[in-house]
């Protein structure tokens, strides 16, 4: 039996990427996953995985990190149907088109800071009663380290104060919990790196799968204080 069993899993961008790959893991070891995308077909195809891998029936909600009101309803029902939320990975990020800094769309940036930025205060303010009723509720962020690098400006700001606000909360619940890691994935095939670098050749690339792997490796890691 793994320890992953019966723990309640929310996966935000979960329809594609890195985000399916770490859905499917934790339902492939039992976990009770809620996989969060706009994409619908692609939570379809997620639970077909998961179900092939001989994990439990996921629940599937097609719904955008900005919709405020959404995440509220979506709380709500974790809350009636489990009173907790054991696990919570946020996948979701939005890739704004590159572009030199001083001509950076305002729409573009808009989107970036509602998404990368917001969406994650967002969550971590309603997830956070439910990940603290559960006896060991973790929050992971897969970071990115593009802050700083020529034309990422509107996803590379984003990016970096999300992590730092993730990391803030870390350093806050250190003693009185839920547990706030920040993972670093190796450069995959996604859709969003390939809106980066379209053309690349996707050879040397770490397997979305593979990083999924050394996610949930670093979750079998003894807590450290």
């Amino acid at each position: 039996m793994s320890d992953l069993d019966g723990q309640v899993a929310l996966v935000t961008g979960a329809s594609r990427g890195f985000g399916f790959a770490v859905a499917k893991a934790l339902g492939a070891r039992g976990a009770l996953v809620v996989a969060m995308a706009r994409t619908v077909g692609g939570l379809e195809d997620l639970a077909d995985a998961i179900l092939a891998a001989g994990g439990p029936n996921p629940t599937l909600v097609p719904l955008s990190i900005t919709d405020e009101g959404g995440l509220q309803r979506l709380c709500l029902a974790i809350h009636e149907r489990w009173g907790r939320l054991d696990l919570a990975v946020h996948c979701a990020a939005h890739a704004a088109p590159l572009s030199p800094t001083p001509h950076i769309a305002d729409k573009d940036f808009d989107t970036s800071v509602e998404v990368n930025l917001r969406g994650t205060e967002r969550l971590i303010v309603m997830l956070a009663p439910l990940l603290l009723a559960a006896p060991s509720g973790r929050f992971v962020y897969p970071a990115d380290s593009r802050g700083g690098a020529p034309f990422f400006g509107a996803y590379g700001a984003t990016k970096a104060a999300a992590e730092a606000l993730v990391r803030g909360w870390a350093a806050e619940s250190v003693r009185i919990g839920p547990q706030v890691l920040t993972f670093h994935p190796r450069p995959m095939p996604t859709a969003l790196r390939a809106r980066f670098h379209p053309g690349e050749n996707t050879a040397a690339l770490a397997p979305c799968a593979a990083e999924a792997d050394r996610l949930l490796a670093m979750l079998d890691e003894p807590a450290t204080a």
